[in-house]
C-alpha cells in the first residue's frame, strides 16, 4: 500500500543523514537547520531523547534508502494528548511522494501508537511545498504565530496546522509492519 516505511533514528543512521542533509543545503536553508556533520546528528538523537522527543526515519520499502525525516516532539499527556510534527524531505528523492506517504505513516502512529488526540504542525507561510503537503494529508489551517520559532537565529512568523483523531481516522489505516515499535 506505502511505498514507505518508519524507524526510529538511530547512532547507526547519522552518517547517511548528515550526508543526505549536506546534499539538501539549498533545499533546507531557509527552513530547517539539519544536522551536517556525524557529531551533530549525534548531539541531535541525545537532544532529541533528552526533550522525550521521536525521531523516525522515512525509508523506502524496497531498499531501505532515507528518504526523510519526521520528528514528534513536545508530546503532552492528560488533558491535551498532543504533540508538534516536523518534517523534511531529502533533495535526492523530493517531489516523488515519499514524504507525503511518510507523514501520513506517522499520523498514524502518533494516534495509534502514541495514544495522541492532537498532531500540530508549525510551517512557514512561504513554504508552500510543507503547506501543500501538511494539507494533502489531512491537516487544516488554524492561524498564524508571528516570531514563533527562531531559525538561523531569526524570529520566524509560523501558519499553525493540526489534525485530531476524528479526522485521521477517515484516511487510509496503514499496515502494523510499516510503524515503528512504541
Amino acid at each position: 500500500m506505502y511505498r514507505v516505511v518508519l524507524r526510529r533514528l538511530g547512532p547507526g543512521d547519522a552518517e547517511e543523514v548528515a550526508r543526505l542533509a549536506r546534499l539538501s543545503l539549498r533545499l533546507h536553508a531557509r527552513w530547517v537547520y539539519m544536522p551536517r556533520t556525524t557529531a551533530e546528528c549525534l548531539d541531535y538523537l541525545l537532544r532529541l531523547a533528552d526533550e522525550g522527543s521521536i525521531a523516525l526515519t522515512v525509508r523506502r520499502a524496497d531498499d531501505d534508502a532515507i528518504v526523510g525525516l519526521i520528528t514528534v516532539s513536545g508530546i503532552t499527556r492528560g488533558v491535551y494528548e498532543r504533540a508538534i510534527v516536523g518534517y523534511a524531505g531529502f533533495a535526492p528523492t523530493v517531489g516523488l511522494g515519499y514524504l507525503t506517504e511518510g507523514l501520513a505513516l506517522a499520523v498514524h502512529y502518533g494516534f495509534k501508537s502514541l495514544g495522541l488526540h492532537r498532531l500540530e504542525a508549525d510551517i512557514q507561510p512561504d513554504n508552500t511545498a510543507s503547506l501543500r503537503l501538511a494539507e494533502r494529508v489531512g491537516f487544516r489551517r488554524e492561524g498564524m504565530s508571528p516570531g514563533f520559532i527562531r531559525i538561523d537565529g531569526e524570529w520566524r512568523d509560523h501558519e499553525r496546522w493540526a489534525i485530531t483523531v476524528d479526522t485521521a481516522d477517515a484516511l487510509a489505516p496503514c499496515e502494523p509492519w510499516q510503524l515503528p515499535d512504541t
